[in-house]
């Protein structure tokens, strides 16, 4: 795995792309490597299949720095706060726009910064002793990376406004309950998880699951006739593809089909 010795580790094998946060605070050294290793993703092109996105150590990710965001309000909050639009939206941005299936493994705290970043993932593994929350009220914010949305669309909106505003703690059961995480599993397991689902998914069809994030991410919102026709087009351009032709050709001699991402 190519690292920094603190910061984030990146490695790909077998079309998965495993990025490792290596300390659990988003100070701007780890903002800055953590966007670069989601671009090199995109600039890895065709060879990464799946994405694992998880943390070396106890805790998955606490959010911001908050000693060094203490030491940037010294400075005026203007430029306390320049990161969220220069360096928050576009990592955020960055993670939803990837083409490949991402699969989150948290293990312990999820919270603030952190949770948001979860929640750009498409598959969410967590540990049953991993636990969360949106932390911002707490020290008087509201939101950022995306939680706001994310949250409301993972959880619904009233859930969402509750724990946003009284800011409660909530175990990986209640996530899992929620519909928020996929899979809980035994303290220390969560990224090995993750990994068996990313390795799954990089054997699968690419190409479908690219239209399915898209067909997902377009859905809220759209009118039924608007649903319909993305449905219609993405059927359309994945029938042209040969992963469809070799998956239609082996399902009668129950053979397993290999998929190309073409």
């Amino acid at each position: 795995m190519s690292e920094s010795p603190d910061g984030v580790g990146y490695r790909l094998d077998a079309g998965v792309a495993t990025i490792e946060l290596r300390r659990p605070a988003l100070d701007a050294s780890l903002r800055g490597e953590l966007l670069a290793a989601v671009r090199r993703v995109r600039d890895d092109g065709d060879a990464v299949r799946s994405v694992l996105l998880t943390a070396w150590g106890r805790h998955f990710c606490v959010g911001q720095d908050l000693k060094e965001h203490a030491r940037a309000l010294e400075n005026g909050p203007e430029s306390a706060f320049a990161c969220v639009r220069n360096e928050y939206n576009p990592l955020v941005e960055a993670l939803h726009a990837l083409t490949q299936p991402v699969v989150v493994a948290v293990e312990g705290a999820c919270v603030g910064a952190g949770l948001g970043l979860a929640l750009c993932a498409d598959v969410r593994v967590a540990a049953e002793g991993a636990r969360f929350a949106t932390a911002f009220t707490g020290i008087g914010l509201a939101a950022d990376s995306g939680l706001s949305g994310a949250l409301a669309r993972a959880l619904g909106p009233s859930r969402a406004a509750a724990l946003m505003l009284l800011g409660d703690r909530f175990g990986a059961e209640d996530a899992l309950r929620w519909g928020m995480v996929h899979r809980v599993v035994p303290d220390g397991g969560a990224t090995a998880e993750g990994l068996a689902l990313a390795t799954r998914l990089a054997v699968g069809s690419t190409a479908a699951y690219a239209e399915v994030k898209a067909l997902l991410r377009d859905a809220p919102g759209a009118s039924l006739a608007g649903v319909l026709e993305r449905e219609a087009a993405a059927q359309e351009r994945l029938g042209a593809t040969r992963d469809h032709r070799a998956a239609v050709e082996a399902f009668p001699a129950r053979a397993e089909p290999s998929f190309e991402g073409r």
